[in-house]
């Protein structure tokens, strides 16, 4: 194949050799100069990795020292009742402050701390915490123990009431009895009565004892305590209540209100309760209920 070479001019031979001479040259510079420099740019480029590394380190230091001194709050032990103070005090006293917000929301839904014990159980707070702060909880007079407070001499323009119970063979009428009677009845509470006259209104009067166990935490216990008269009961006027009149009632919801305006719209009106039992949205469970509180005119 060499001899091919000499077909090409005298002019084309010298050309092609000056080119591979060129390549030639070329190509040694290439390998001198990288390994020349190959090593001193990697190691600059590693002391430069360093620097930037180390830098970088003492920056975070910088920034989580400032973010800790700037935030973490000066510890004062001092006096404090949990019922009354604030989250920054909590904050002083050396509390984190989720624990703080903890203590705030207890409050908040009714929450009393009537002992330091009780200032204990506040989710989170570690023993060890409670054990530093429990030489200056001060609970205040008014959040003390009830049974305490109840058995001691109260003057006679006292405040403190404290509710005496019905006794034993005492009927109440159901749809009459306010919270105050509600609560001489044993068992009831202040929150339970509230519940009580609210469903009361809601549903129009009660028409059976049996239907205070529609209420939670009502057990048939409480049953003995009461006699109902029906006729005290709001009626629900079928022909003219609009749907959100119908729909708020206990027994009715949105998709029973419906069928009855729709039928009332296409039809006109519903003349009695047998009607109401070819409607798919209401069951015969349904209708037993609601039967007492129907009005067709």
């Amino acid at each position: 194949m060499w001899k091919d070479f000499f077909y090409y001019s005298k002019a084309e031979r010298r050309i092609i050799v000056f080119l591979l001479l060129l390549a030639l040259i070329l190509t040694g510079v290439y390998i001198g100069i990288s390994r020349k420099d190959s090593p001193v740019v990697a190691m600059q480029n590693n002391e430069e990795i360093d620097s930037f590394l180390v830098q970088l380190k003492e920056k975070e230091k910088n920034v989580s020292y400032r973010k800790y001194t700037s935030n973490a709050p000066v510890v004062v032990l001092q006096e404090f009742d949990p019922n009354t103070a604030d989250s920054l005090t909590f904050r002083q006293l050396g509390l984190p402050s989720f624990i703080a917000r903890n203590i705030l929301r207890y409050r908040e839904k009714g929450g009393v701390f009537r002992s330091p014990e009780a200032f204990a159980r506040i989710y989170g707070l570690k023993e060890e915490t409670f054990q530093t702060l429990k030489p200056y909880i001060v609970i205040g007079e008014r959040f003390r123990q009830r049974d305490t407070m109840q058995h001691r001499a109260l003057p006679e323009d006292s405040l403190f009431i404290i509710q005496e119970k019905y006794e034993e063979g005492t009927v109440v009428d159901l749809n009459k009895a306010d919270t105050t009677e509600l609560k001489c009845i044993p068992g009831i509470g202040s929150g339970l009565a509230k519940m009580i006259v609210a469903y009361r209104l809601r549903l129009g009067g009660f028409y059976s004892v049996n239907q205070l166990q529609e209420i939670p935490h009502v057990g048939k216990e409480l049953n003995k305590w009461f006699v109902v008269k029906t006729d005290t009961l709001r009626k629900l006027y079928v022909n003219q209540f609009s749907l959100d009149k119908l729909r708020v009632h206990p027994y009715m919801n949105f998709y029973k209100a419906k069928a009855i305006l729709e039928y009332r719209r296409k039809r006109g009106a519903i003349k009695n309760i047998a009607q109401l039992s070819m409607f798919e949205e209401f069951t015969e469970s349904d209708l037993n209920k609601l039967a007492p509180y129907l009005s067709f005119e």
